[in-house]
């Protein structure tokens, strides 16, 4: 949380993400039935120790507190659209290129197309808690429209060699981060991260 003063706290967008040492969030070839592509469940082995009071819970617990969902129009549906709940749910704000005609998203999700609008719509739903945000396509654009605040990095220790990558399509200017924490969990390195303005 990032509070302007003690009465007025303003929710951040943070990312969270499991990522292996070479930058990938999924294993290659990654559909519906595979969603995580070949190797990829190996990122999130590390959810096995999510309920400890250790680091690994501790980041768990982080992720459920937040107040409202950013997801990627990709990750939405080979998630099978999470049912429309993603977690007590939270409003999750889908943010999608185009929206089809009586394609109505399940309970609590809404398809929004510009990338400004959707952080304001998820910030205001929020209240007092963080909007986490989900998905490679979306962070990237959030973070190309200025709208990231923190990115929550779960590090992997393995190479998987080939599949989707994080921060793929991001543009040529650099973009300055201010580590914030490590946590050593089992299995996982957790990496936190302010976003600063590009260099």
């Amino acid at each position: 949380m990032n509070p302007t003063s003690s009465e007025d706290p303003v929710p951040e967008l943070v990312l969270y993400m499991s990522m292996s040492l070479d930058g990938f969030i999924a294993g290659p070839d990654d559909r519906p039935g595979q969603e995580l592509g070949r190797g990829g469940g190996r990122l999130f082995d590390w959810l096995d120790d999510r309920m400890s009071d250790g680091p690994n819970g501790q980041v768990f617990r982080e992720a459920l507190a937040t107040g409202a969902v950013v997801s990627g129009r990709r990750t939405f549906e080979l998630a099978g659209r999470w049912n429309g709940d993603h977690h007590d749910g939270v409003p999750i704000f889908v943010l999608t290129r185009h929206v089809d005609d009586g394609d109505v998203p399940p309970g609590s999700a809404r398809f929004v197309t510009d990338v400004r609008e959707c952080a304001e719509l998820a910030r205001a739903a929020a209240g007092d808690r963080d909007v986490l945000v989900h998905g490679a396509g979306a962070a990237q654009a959030l973070l190309r429209a200025g709208q990231l605040d923190a990115m929550e990095i779960h590090l992997v220790q393995v190479l998987l060699g080939e599949g989707r990558r994080l921060f793929e399509a991001l543009g040529p200017d650099p973009i300055e981060l201010e580590p914030v924490r490590v946590l050593r969990g089992r299995d996982v390195t957790h990496l936190r991260y302010r976003v600063r303005t590009r260099a």
